[in-house]
Protein backbone atom coordinates (compact mmCIF):
# COMPACT_ATOMS: atom_id res chain seq x y z
CA UNK A 1 0.00 0.00 0.00
CA UNK A 2 1.46 3.33 -1.08
CA UNK A 3 -0.01 6.76 -0.44
CA UNK A 4 1.83 9.58 -2.22
CA UNK A 5 4.93 7.38 -2.37
CA UNK A 6 4.80 6.57 1.36
CA UNK A 7 4.57 2.87 2.22
CA UNK A 8 2.12 1.43 4.72
CA UNK A 9 5.00 0.75 7.09
CA UNK A 10 6.05 4.40 6.95
CA UNK A 11 2.46 5.54 7.54
CA UNK A 12 2.31 3.45 10.73
CA UNK A 13 5.63 5.01 11.83
CA UNK A 14 4.39 8.54 11.15
CA UNK A 15 1.13 7.87 13.00
CA UNK A 16 3.09 6.53 15.96
CA UNK A 17 5.31 9.61 15.98
CA UNK A 18 2.27 11.87 15.77
CA UNK A 19 0.60 10.15 18.73
CA UNK A 20 3.74 10.52 20.86
CA UNK A 21 4.01 14.19 19.85
CA UNK A 22 0.32 14.72 20.62
CA UNK A 23 0.78 13.23 24.09
CA UNK A 24 3.20 16.07 24.92
CA UNK A 25 0.44 18.64 24.37
CA UNK A 26 -2.01 17.14 26.88
CA UNK A 27 -2.22 18.21 30.54
CA UNK A 28 -4.25 15.35 32.06
CA UNK A 29 -1.83 12.57 33.08
CA UNK A 30 -4.30 9.75 32.36
CA UNK A 31 -4.97 11.10 28.85
CA UNK A 32 -1.23 11.55 28.28
CA UNK A 33 -0.65 7.90 29.14
CA UNK A 34 -3.54 6.71 26.96
CA UNK A 35 -2.43 8.67 23.88
CA UNK A 36 1.22 7.72 24.41
CA UNK A 37 0.19 4.06 24.82
CA UNK A 38 -1.46 4.20 21.40
CA UNK A 39 1.78 5.63 20.01
CA UNK A 40 3.75 2.82 21.67
CA UNK A 41 1.42 0.18 20.23
CA UNK A 42 1.83 1.70 16.77
CA UNK A 43 5.62 1.77 17.21
CA UNK A 44 5.62 -1.91 18.19
CA UNK A 45 3.60 -2.69 15.06
CA UNK A 46 5.99 -0.51 13.05
CA UNK A 47 8.95 -2.41 14.49
CA UNK A 48 7.47 -5.71 13.32
CA UNK A 49 6.71 -4.27 9.87
CA UNK A 50 10.31 -3.19 9.28
CA UNK A 51 11.88 -5.81 7.00
CA UNK A 52 14.97 -6.21 9.18
CA UNK A 53 14.29 -7.39 12.72
CA UNK A 54 17.80 -6.19 13.57
CA UNK A 55 16.55 -2.63 13.00
CA UNK A 56 13.02 -3.17 14.34
CA UNK A 57 13.87 -5.04 17.54
CA UNK A 58 15.16 -2.02 19.51
CA UNK A 59 11.99 -0.13 18.56
CA UNK A 60 9.83 -3.07 19.68
CA UNK A 61 11.68 -3.57 22.99
CA UNK A 62 11.76 0.12 23.97
CA UNK A 63 8.12 0.79 23.16
CA UNK A 64 6.89 -2.46 24.73
CA UNK A 65 8.71 -1.45 27.93
CA UNK A 66 7.20 2.05 27.85
CA UNK A 67 3.77 0.52 27.18
CA UNK A 68 4.18 -1.78 30.18
CA UNK A 69 5.17 1.18 32.36
CA UNK A 70 2.09 3.12 31.28
CA UNK A 71 -0.17 0.15 32.00
CA UNK A 72 1.44 -0.37 35.42
CA UNK A 73 0.92 3.25 36.48
CA UNK A 74 -2.61 3.44 35.06
CA UNK A 75 -3.62 0.32 37.00
CA UNK A 76 -1.82 1.56 40.12
CA UNK A 77 -3.58 4.92 39.87
CA UNK A 78 -7.01 3.33 39.33
CA UNK A 79 -6.60 1.02 42.33
CA UNK A 80 -6.30 3.97 44.75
Amino acid sequence: MDLFGITGTEIVGYLASFMVLLSFTIKDVKKIRMVNMLGCILFVIYGFLIPSLRVGLPIIIANAAILGTHIFYLLKRDSK
